[in-house]
């Protein structure tokens, strides 16, 4: 079995390989190279990526604001997925966030199974639904998890 992907924040030289992700994980939306760099370019907003052997496997693109703070994408490389790497990037964007954040949100598509899945045994709860959301149009729930004064943070510990 390969060793766990590292996790490390993105640096410049890395955009062209997180479209690519991008567009692996969301072919039906992806986001362009200079897409991802505006967005990155903007303040308090960071990305983190989980490399391993070959390559680019996980990503996490998050934007804070006051007080909260929101996933702007998420995603795992195919070949990538079931193995607790999604949960290890939230707990890296968590560990930016850091104390001052209390809320955190996500959007994510209303039929996507796994997903929600995932986001609710890591705390999240929705709180809402967007109608038609997503190009194809379907609809995406928000999804909202309390940071703090949480004993039990699942999140600051993959």
């Amino acid at each position: 079995m390969s060793p766990a992907p590292a996790l490390r924040a993105l640096r410049p030289d890395d955009l062209e390989a997180l479209a690519c992700l991008h567009a692996e994980c969301f072919p039906e939306a992806p986001w362009s190279r200079g897409e991802l760099a505006l967005l990155l370019a903007q303040p308090e907003t960071a990305a983190f990526l989980a490399e391993g052997e070959g390559g680019l496997q996980g990503f996490i693109l998050l934007r804070r604001a006051a007080e909260e703070a929101e996933v702007l994408s998420l995603g795992v490389a195919h070949r990538a997925r079931r193995r607790g790497l999604a949960s290890r990037l939230l707990a890296a964007g968590r560990a930016w966030l850091g104390s001052g954040t209390e809320r955190l949100f996500l959007e994510v598509a209303a039929g996507n199974a796994a997903a929600l899945a995932l986001y609710r045994s890591l705390g999240f709860r929705a709180v809402g639904r967007r109608d038609k959301y997503y190009a194809d149009g379907s609809d995406a729930l928000v999804l909202r998890r309390d940071l703090r004064n949480l004993p039990d943070d699942n999140l600051d510990n993959p």
